[in-house]
């Protein structure tokens, strides 16, 4: 049975994804986790696949910002739990 998920981007992470989605300068990856992280802030919804991808993508960047990682990292919290 699949544990649910009841993870919320905090009110920091969304100021960081919300700086992102505004800047000029993000990468698509970093655009896609910044907005599923701002999607997640107040509803129980998930990361998907394809938003958990960019994520990680955006993470692993050395030219990411901090803001667009720090979006990222709350992305990537809220993915669904795992049976094990």
């Amino acid at each position: 049975m699949v544990k649910r998920n009841t993870e919320r981007t905090s009110k920091k992470a969304a100021t960081s994804a919300s700086k992102t989605l505004r800047g000029k300068t993000g990468s698509k990856a970093a655009k896609s986790a910044a907005g599923s992280a701002l999607a997640q802030s107040k509803t129980s919804k998930v990361t998907g696949r394809a938003s958990g991808s960019a994520a990680s993508k955006t993470l692993r960047s050395k030219s990411a910002s901090k803001a667009a990682k720090s979006a990222a990292g709350s992305t990537l919290t809220q993915r669904p739990n795992k049976k094990k």
